[in-house]
C-alpha cells in the first residue's frame, strides 16, 4: 500500500475556495517559509480511497474476534456514542461558569454514585487519563495518607510477581521500593510470604482479583487483613473488574483504593482510538487526599470543591468528560441486572472457551477461570518447536486477533485468552475451530507455523531488527 507522498502528485488538490472579500494582508519577509510545507497534495478520491484502504486494514473489535487476555476487548455499544455526540455535552468548554454546565456536572455526580456503589467505595475522582495513570494517582494517595500521619518508615509497596508491569511502574515513579511477592502452586498469592513481607515498613499492597491466570484468590479475606494489621492500605487494581461486577465489591474485599479502567469494564473505546480514562475510588479516610475538583452537592445545583489535602491536579481541568458520558449510558442502559449479567456471561464465555481449548492445549492452572484463562504452549515447544508466538502468527491468516502473549511472566510461553461477554457462542466455537485447526497443523507440519501469517498485507517482519532499526519517517527512495 503506497503512502499519501508516494501518491501525490504536483498540482492534485482539493480545494474550491471563494473568491478573496476581505483586504489582503502579505505577512513580512522575515516571518515567511523560505520553503514550502512539504505536504502531499491529492484530489478528493484519492484521499478518500487512501484512508477507506487504511480502513480495511486496521482490525478492531467491528472487524473479528478480538479475545486479547486483560485488555476486555469488548463491544462498544453505539448507544454511547450518540450520548456523548449529543451538542449539550460535545460543545461545552471547561472554562464555563458552574451554572452553565450543571447537566455536565450531573453527569459526573451520578457516574461517582454508581461507580462507588459498584466498587464499594466513598468517592470517586474522574481526572486519571487512564489505567496506569489512575495507578499512579493511587498511589500517590496512599503517600500522601502515611506522610500525613508522620508515619514515613512506610517506604514499600508489596506487589504480586503476576501482576500487571503498571503496578510496580507506578510505585517506583510514586518513590516506593517494591517487595516483588511471588505466587503459590495454584497462581494466587503466596499468603505465608505476605505475612513474612508485611511488616511497619509496609506502605501498602497492589492487587488485582481476579488475578492475570485469570483466578479469583480464595484468601483475599485473609490477605487485605494481613495488610491492615500491618497499618498498610490495600490498593486494587480495576483491570479485572469485569469479571465481578455486581457480583462481589473491592471495598468489601477489604481494598482501599481502587482504580477502574473504563475503557475495558465500562465499554468506552480504549487508548488509541481513546482518549481513555481511569477514574479513582476511595474510600472514607483516604478522601481528603483526592485530586482537586470534586463534584459536591449544593443548594440549588452542583458545584466544584478541592478536598482537605489533595495531592493536587493530575490533569487539566476534569479528565476526559466525554468517555465518562459513554460509561454513564452503558451503566443506565444495563442496570443493576445487567451489569451483573455482563460479569456472568464473561465469566461462563472464558470457561467454556478454556474447556473446550484444554483438548488441544494445555491450561497455566486447572479448574475453573473467571474472565479469562491462560494456556500455556511449554510442553507443545519442547515437543514440536513451535511457539506461543508462532500460534499467534498463525491466527492472524484465520482473521482473529492474537491473545496476549507471554503474559503473565510466571508462566512459560503463555497465551492470555478473554473472550469478553458480548462474543456469542457461535463465535467462539468458530475461534476454537481455528485453534484446533492450528494445533493439527503443528501436529503434520510444525515448520509451516514458523513462516506465518501467510495471508496479510504484513508478512511476519523481523521483529528485532524493526526494534533496534526503526523507520520513523518517510524518505523517498
Amino acid at each position: 500500500m503506497k503512502l499519501l507522498f508516494e501518491i501525490s502528485k504536483d498540482g492534485h488538490g482539493c480545494d474550491l475556495l471563494p473568491a478573496l472579500d476581505v483586504p489582503e494582508v502579505v505577512l513580512p519577509a522575515k516571518d515567511r517559509r523560505t520553503l514550502p510545507l512539504p505536504l502531499p497534495q491529492l484530489s478528493e478520491i484519492e484521499l478518500s480511497r487512501h484512508y477507506t484502504c487504511l480502513m480495511k486494514r486496521t482490525f478492531g473489535v467491528n472487524s473479528g474476534f478480538y479475545p486479547l487476555g486483560s485488555c476486555t476487548m469488548k463491544y462498544n455499544p453505539r448507544i454511547n456514542e450518540d450520548m456523548a455526540s449529543l451538542p449539550g455535552f460535545r460543545e461545552i468548554h471547561p472554562l464555563q461558569p458552574e451554572h452553565t454546565v450543571q447537566g455536565c456536572m450531573e453527569v459526573f455526580s451520578e457516574t461517582e454514585k454508581a461507580l462507588c456503589e459498584i466498587t464499594g467505595m466513598d468517592a470517586v475522582t474522574f481526572q486519571p487519563a487512564a489505567g496506569a495513570h489512575g495507578e499512579f494517582v493511587g498511589v500517590l494517595m496512599i503517600k500522601d495518607y502515611h506522610e500525613s500521619r508522620g508515619d514515613t518508615k512506610r517506604t514499600k509497596i508489596i506487589i504480586p510477581d503476576a501482576a500487571h508491569g503498571t503496578n510496580p511502574a507506578s510505585a517506583t515513579m510514586a518513590g516506593f521500593t517494591v517487595v516483588n511477592l511471588p505466587s503459590d502452586a495454584e497462581g494466587c498469592v503466596d499468603v505465608e510470604k505476605l505475612r513474612e513481607f508485611a511488616g511497619d515498613d509496609t506502605a501498602g499492597l497492589m492487587l488485582t482479583n481476579p488475578n492475570t491466570l485469570g483466578l479469583f484468590d480464595k484468601n483475599i479475606l485473609e490477605i487485605t487483613k494481613i495488610i491492615h494489621d500491618a497499618g498498610g492500605v490495600n490498593y486494587y487494581d480495576g483491570a479485572n473488574l469485569n469479571a465481578v461486577m455486581g457480583i462481589v465489591r473491592p471495598g468489601d474485599m477489604g481494598f482501599d483504593v481502587v482504580h477502574l479502567n473504563i475503557h475495558k469494564t465500562f465499554s468506552t473505546p480504549h487508548g488509541g482510538g481513546g482518549p481513555g480514562s481511569g477514574p479513582v475510588g476511595c474510600k472514607a479516610f483516604l478522601c481528603d487526599f483526592l485530586p482537586v475538583y470534586q463534584v459536591v452537592e449544593r443548594e440549588g445545583g452542583y458545584g466544584f470543591s478541592s478536598p482537605a489535602k489533595t495531592i493536587g491536579s493530575v490533569k487539566a481541568f476534569y479528565g476526559h468528560f466525554l468517555v465518562v458520558v459513554k460509561a454513564l449510558t452503558y451503566i443506565k442502559t444495563l442496570g443493576a441486572e445487567g451489569i451483573r449479567n455482563a460479569a456472568v456471561h464473561a465469566v461462563l464465555n472464558a470457561n467454556y472457551m478454556q474447556k473446550k481449548l484444554s483438548e488441544y492445549y494445555d491450561p497455566a492452572c486447572e479448574g475453573l477461570c473467571m474472565h479469562e484463562f491462560v494456556l500455556t504452549l511449554r510442553r507443545l515447544r519442547e515437543k514440536t518447536g513451535v511457539s506461543a508466538l508462532d500460534v499467534a502468527k498463525a491466527l492472524l491468516d484465520d482473521g482473529v486477533h492474537p491473545p496476549t502473549m507471554y503474559f503473565p511472566l510466571i508462566v512459560q510461553e503463555a497465551l492470555m485468552v478473554e473472550p469478553t461477554e458480548t462474543e456469542t457462542k457461535e463465535t467462539i466455537d468458530e475461534a476454537v475451530e481455528i485453534f484446533k485447526n492450528i494445533y493439527e497443523m503443528i501436529q503434520a507440519n510444525p515448520q509451516q507455523l514458523h513462516e506465518m501469517p501467510l495471508t496479510t498485507p504484513i508478512r511476519r517482519p523481523d521483529e528485532v531488527a524493526a526494534a533496534r532499526n526503526p523507520r520513523l519517517k518517510f524518505t523517498e527512495s
